[in-house]
């Protein structure tokens, strides 16, 4: 088996708020546990999205929480000629083509149809690039560390973006290229996540990379049952160590490890050497959604 290495991988829209620590926590904890590393991935290829300074205020915020990364912290604007590179091995396979069409166009369909997959689409209007999921791509199977046995049919899943009309790269391949070439061997992230897993192992199998172990963990919710997230303007999380503790300690509870109540007061490091010490996937309730306070304290 090669030796863990996990990531924590965000995209830098805004500040880090609970539900990204309960993910990075996790991760880093995982990691740590298996005498591994943890890199830091700032995933900024839609820089529409990316306000200036959130990615010096997302490291701020996981120093304070004794998130400390390991080696340099990796940058999707700097990787084009390797995603480029994926695009035309994955092209010149026939497993992806370029697309005109809109989603208005197929809005009455439940997946893109591929209507472009044999050469259809509009010379002159802007394509993108999908992943044909009806030639070559094998039932996608994996075995998750909480949630057990998936399986997903390609030609169910419809032909995922891996390059968008305006020339930005799409997660799906990004991500798959990204720890491929970081040599992940494991990956922690929210349930919201676990439905982009297929296309991603579908991406690595049609690309000769090797697939990460997963671990999807059940999505942090706040108030009205909405998901802890920017776009729901959970708070942002702090960036000094004194404040950071008590959600540090919240963080461990949300992952159901169980830590003595009057932890929640020590240093950020002596916390996370007990969660080194006691973490266990296997205390995690699998479920798909976790209700907690919106600013647990």
């Amino acid at each position: 088996m090669p030796r863990y290495r996990g990531r924590f991988a965000p995209t830098p829209s805004g500040p880090l708020h609970f539900g990204s620590l309960v993910a990075a926590l996790a991760s880093f904890l995982d990691a740590r546990l298996a005498g591994g590393e943890w890199r830091l991935r700032i995933e900024d290829i839609d820089p529409p999205r990316c306000p200036p300074g959130a990615a010096d205020t997302i490291q701020r915020q996981l120093e304070a929480f004794g998130l400390h990364w390991d080696g340099p912290v990796l940058w999707q604007h700097d990787r084009d000629d390797a995603y480029a590179a994926a695009l035309s091995r994955l092209a010149a396979q026939g497993l992806a083509y370029p697309c005109s069409c809109s989603r208005k166009q197929w809005r009455d369909h439940a997946v893109y149809p591929g209507w472009c997959r044999d050469g259809l689409s509009a010379p002159d209007a802007p394509a993108a690039w999908r992943l044909r999921s009806d030639r070559g791509l094998r039932p996608v199977t994996w075995e998750d560390r909480l949630f057990g046995h998936q399986h997903f049919d390609p030609a169910l899943l419809g032909d995922v973006v891996l390059q968008r009309k305006d020339g930005l790269w799409a997660y799906q391949l990004a991500v798959v290229v990204d720890d491929a070439d970081q040599g992940i061997s494991d990956v922690v992230r929210g349930f919201d996540l676990l439905d982009n897993t297929p296309w991603q192992r579908a991406l690595q199998h049609a690309l000769d990379l090797p697939a990460p172990r997963y671990l999807h963990l059940p999505l942090v919710m706040g108030e009205g049952d909405q998901k802890l997230s920017k776009q729901n303007h959970a708070p942002p999380l702090p960036a000094e160590e004194q404040a950071a503790r008590p959600l540090l300690h919240a963080a461990l509870v949300a992952l159901d490890q169980a830590p003595p109540a009057d932890l929640a007061a020590a240093p950020v490091a002596e916390q996370l050497a007990w969660g080194i010490a006691h973490w266990s996937v296997a205390r995690i309730r699998p479920q798909s959604t976790r209700r907690v306070a919106a600013r647990p304290c």
